[in-house]
């Protein structure tokens, strides 16, 4: 017999279910994710570490566990939620059951509630902080919830230390800064001719100058991006060097932040796989890839920072490019697996500006 579960918000809203996965009580900071299909990719995406994840698409795990789809090593998310989850997956590269991966992963799932309902809760109230409990909480009340706070998010799902993939025909040598990488951005560099040696966030900027890069990039990863001040201050020291640099996500915050922009929390975050992104130089919208909570306030750019994508539903900044050194950065996901594929022509952006700095050179 399926075992009760409960998930008790902030706002003291309690919403009945049952569990699967892991069986743990957890305090987490609830979002949701509008993606209609890649799953295995949300729940393997080290961006929602410390938080408690509601698919709003109402069917998940039909195709099962498929290994070669994560893009991380380990699920860094706290607890999954959805309505319905399918316990007899029918894919012919299924590798297992989403319940055992689950379980093995260390993290409690709750289904059968009503997500829609959970999902309007949250764009109302916005994002909030909520347990998963097997003990009926009569009054909705948990002291515990409003003392929870993600910290150290970067330094949790950061490597320990340095790794080199070798491109079959390398033609370039990138440095990606593992802020929380999904191991697709390597990939695609990987497709492009780029050797990629992979660094800890809290790599210092001489080090990496001692890589000798032809490019560097900044990846996405989780929590607020004004916690992370050494990496600031390390990208202030880069940016001097004039290396060809593309970031993304909190990539994209932490390089505006380094030449001192500001950032604001957003109410709910933009989470899921059909996110518009308006390019602002052609009026051109492309469906993107999304998973953050902040965003970089456009007024406070410098001069030398040019908005260059803005979110098509509420106006944010979604992309900058730099007047004073070959940069660019965007807000939304160009890697994104499984889609949109959309924007995955800024890696060729990316390949084009190392090219020009080294005829340059």
């Amino acid at each position: 017999m399926d075992k009760k579960a409960y998930l008790v918000l902030e706002n003291g809203d309690v919403y009945e279910g049952f569990a699967f996965g892991a069986e743990k009580e957890i305090v987490g900071e609830l979002v949701f994710t509008t993606a209609m299909t890649g799953y295995l990719e949300t729940i393997t995406d080290p961006s929602y570490y410390g938080q408690i994840v509601c698919q709003t698409f109402p069917l998940i795990g039909n195709y099962g566990v498929i290994s070669s789809d994560f893009e991380s090593k380990k699920p860094a998310l706290r607890a999954y939620i959805v309505r319905e989850w399918c316990q007899q997956p029918s894919n012919f590269r299924c590798e297992g059951v989403l319940d055992t991966f689950l379980k093995d992963s260390d993290i409690p799932g709750l289904y059968g509630i009503d997500t829609r309902l959970l999902t309007k809760t949250v764009r109302e109230y916005g994002v909030m902080n909520a347990k998963i409990t097997y003990k009926n909480p009569i009054d909705g009340k948990c002291p515990e919830l409003k003392d929870y706070k993600i910290v150290n998010a970067v330094k949790s799902v950061t490597i320990d230390e340095p790794k080199v993939f070798k491109a079959e025909n390398a033609k370039y040598n990138v440095v990606l800064m593992d802020f929380g990488a999904k191991e697709n951005i390597c990939r695609e560099l990987l497709k492009r001719n780029c050797n990629v040696t992979v660094v800890p966030s809290f790599t210092s900027a001489e080090q990496i100058k001692a890589l000798n890069p032809d490019g560097i990039m900044l990846s996405n990863g989780p929590g607020d991006p004004r916690e992370n001040v050494e990496v600031t201050e390390q990208l202030k020291i880069l940016c001097k060097e004039k290396i060809p640099t593309f970031g993304i996500c909190l990539g994209h915050q932490l390089l505006a932040v380094s030449q001192g922009a500001k950032i604001e929390k957003l109410k709910y975050g933009h989470r899921g796989s059909n996110q518009p992104a308006t390019e602002t130089k052609t009026g051109r919208v492309y469906i993107t890839s999304q998973n953050h909570g902040y965003a970089v306030v456009a007024s406070t750019l410098p001069e030398n920072a040019q908005e260059s994508f803005v979110n098509a539903n509420d106006g944010t900044c979604e992309g900058v490019t730099y007047t004073d050194m070959p940069a660019f950065t965007v807000q939304f996901h160009p890697e994104a697996c499984g889609g949109p594929l959309d924007t995955s022509f800024l890696f060729d952006k990316f390949i084009n500006m190392i090219q020009e700095d080294k005829k340059n050179a």
